[in-house]
């Protein structure tokens, strides 16, 4: 099949959905499959700043034009976030690609606004569509305003298929947005087990402990509890070191928090890490901490099982589905910074149980979450849905044709469109 992807960030852009859309276009490409990305990007000092930017790179595997999401870049206090233009930015991308070969199918990451170019490539194709629901479609997307709101009831209710990582996370999408569970179709998240293994005995602690936060910076991530949880081990004469890599909304209040604590000479920041050299990353940890508030799926805590890390993580949505508490990681309430003091100093003191969760989530992620079986999914769902006639009653619920000066302007995201 030829298939046209739509990918809301790639690299150089550091996020969890660059990293998942690298790892799938090189599985179905391996099974055969030819892909054209489009993928938008920023170049202003705030969107680098926040995920990393810049034109997509050249793949070996894939075919890939970078858009300049000029409509998110102009966002300030006075002028919203033209996310209407820059859809429409794609949809005039993939109809030129169509002509140079046509496609099988479009497969949008992210419902918004990714999913809703997707409709309407479908629509003036006659192609089925394919929609991954990660993130904030689920927890915040559509709450937000009625344009938004509008959106994506009509990407749930009529893309020709919806994909999914978990079912905790999709029940929390039947619940925000009120569609029928059967419209979503689960495949989990996946990791590449050749890339991210084990740098040393599973379960060893170095001296100090190396406590790892690697992701974006974000509060909703858990990144400021983490730094939190460090000080209160460090008062209880804990031996550890806190290692944060990423960069995000939220990195320079982290950086803040750490000097307001005075706990500089126990952290370290490593900043933007290449995907490719996140391997390395893993390698300096010793625990693997994710206190996050939600998640779609989480590609860092699939990689962290994969690079054999005791993992301290949180109760919550994206996470539940590959973790469970004392089986394969040790879980507590996500804000409760106690909880996640108490939870990491079990893992320093009890080597046997330290050692067995890390074993088992090693395991698991071998076979349960590699990118071919995960691929093998994705490609029955291409076939299904090459038999089914695209829906395309979705105008009833949203013009494509809105346009930012009719759009709800309320919304939150259109002066700070990073978040979406």
């Amino acid at each position: 099949m030829r298939i046209c992807f739509l990918s809301r960030r790639y690299f150089p852009a550091v996020s969890g959905m660059s990293v998942y859309a690298r790892n799938m276009t090189r599985a179905l490409a391996e099974r055969g499959h030819e892909i054209v990305m489009i993928s938008q990007y920023r170049e202003d000092p705030r969107g680098v700043g926040i995920y990393g930017g810049g034109p997509p790179p050249a793949e070996p595997w894939m075919q890939v034009h970078g858009l300049r999401s000029f409509g998110e870049e102009r966002a300030d206090a006075q002028t919203p976030a033209d996310f209407e233009g820059d859809t429409q930015a794609m949809i005039e991308e993939a109809l030129r690609r169509h002509q140079e070969k046509p496609f099988d199918v479009v497969h949008a990451q992210y419902c918004y606004p990714t999913g809703l170019a997707a409709l309407e490539i479908s629509r003036q194709l006659n192609i089925p569509s394919v929609v991954s629901i990660q993130g904030g479609d689920g927890h915040w997307v559509g709450l937000c305003c009625t344009t938004h709101r509008q959106a994506m009831q009509a990407v749930l209710n009529h893309a020709t298929a919806l994909v999914i990582g978990c079912r905790s996370f999709a029940d929390e999408v039947v619940h925000n947005h009120d569609i029928p569970p059967e419209r979503l179709t689960i495949v989990p998240g996946a990791t590449n087990v050749d890339q991210f293994k084990p740098a040393q005995p599973i379960g060893a602690l170095r001296y100090p402990a190396r406590l790892l936060y690697h992701g974006r910076v974000d509060q909703r991530k858990g990144a400021l509890d983490f730094v939190r949880a460090g000080r209160q081990l460090l008062d209880a004469d804990e031996s550890v070191r806190l290692i944060i890599s990423g960069i995000g909304p939220d990195a320079e209040a982290a950086r803040q928090l750490v000097r307001d604590l005075s706990m500089e000479d126990h952290t370290e920041f490593l900043g933007a890490v290449p995907y490719d050299e996140a391997a390395r990353v893993y390698a300096r940890g010793d625990l693997f901490i994710s206190p996050t508030y939600a998640e779609g799926f989480s590609n860092t805590i699939l990689e962290a099982m994969a690079s054999g890390l005791p993992i301290v993580s949180t109760r919550t949505v994206g996470v539940v589905d590959c973790l469970e508490d004392e089986v394969n990681a040790t879980l507590v309430e996500p804000g409760d910074v106690d909880a996640l003091t108490r939870a990491i100093q079990r893992m320093l003191h009890d080597e046997a149980y330290r050692v067995g969760v890390a074993q088992r989530a090693y395991d698991e992620v071998l076979n349960k979450y590699a990118w071919p079986v995960v691929a093998e999914q994705l490609e029955g769902i291409y076939r299904e849905v090459g038999r089914a006639a695209p829906d395309h009653n979705w105008q009833e619920v949203y013009s494509i044709e809105t346009t930012v000066a009719e759009a709800d302007l309320s919304c939150r995201f259109r002066q700070d469109p990073h978040l979406l």
